[in-house]
């Protein structure tokens, strides 16, 4: 049960940081809070919560990360369900307390792309790509934890951020776009925000296989 709460605290704490910095962005129209300080945001809070959690539930707080962790045979299937199940209700739970604390806002950090869907799609499933391959490179079977993960993986999401978060708002995680849907209602563009990340990650696995023989799964 551990695991699963530890899930789902950083999850919230992940997704009411991120989408809180762009919620505040919103509402003040960028004057308070730069594209650049919203993905330092994200990039600071994925750190802290790897340090914070790593040691207990792995640190997934991505439905697509579980699922990759799970498809390389590092993770059990039968835990993904209710690592899946913590993270959306981390989720949910912190779009919603951004909703009450800022009703003012339309979107609460949904993911809506300035491109085509399939533009969007290719992208956000490269991006999901490369987060995994950092991410099964630098962790412990299915946890991430240490020095070097933390840092690796907030600084390849700050980086990914950085660059695409105008295009897509570089989502790579189904439960960070799912849970600002539900309370923005803006589902248009929520099944590529769902599958991108999911065939990323996987690819990202086997790419780790053909590179490093048995060492991913």
């Amino acid at each position: 049960m551990k695991k699963y709460i530890s899930e789902l605290i950083g999850t919230f704490a992940l997704i009411f940081c991120g989408t809180g910095a762009m919620t505040i962005s919103e509402i003040t129209n960028g004057t308070d809070l730069t594209h650049t300080g919203i993905a330092m945001t994200w990039g600071l809070i994925v750190m802290a919560m790897i340090y914070a959690f790593g040691d207990i539930s792995g640190a997934h707080f991505n439905p697509a990360v579980t699922i990759a962790f799970a498809f390389a045979k590092k993770f059990k299937w039968k835990e993904v369900p209710f690592y899946i199940t913590a993270q959306l209700l981390g989720a949910i739970c912190a779009s919603i307390i951004l909703w009450v604390l800022f009703p003012a806002s339309e979107y609460y950090g949904a993911t809506i792309p300035v491109v085509d869907d399939y533009r969007a799609f290719l992208l956000e499933f490269l991006l999901t790509f490369f987060l995994m391959v950092t991410i099964i490179n630098v962790s412990t079977g299915s946890k991430e934890t240490g020095v070097m993960a933390g840092i690796a993986i907030g600084g390849v999401v700050l980086l990914e951020a950085m660059f695409a978060g105008p295009i897509t708002k570089a989502s790579m995680n189904p439960a960070r776009s799912i849970a600002p849907a539900i309370i923005s209602g803006h589902f248009e563009h929520l099944w590529l925000y769902i599958a991108a990340p999911i065939l990323g990650g996987i690819v990202a696995v086997l790419s780790c296989k053909w590179v490093k023989d048995d060492q991913c799964c």
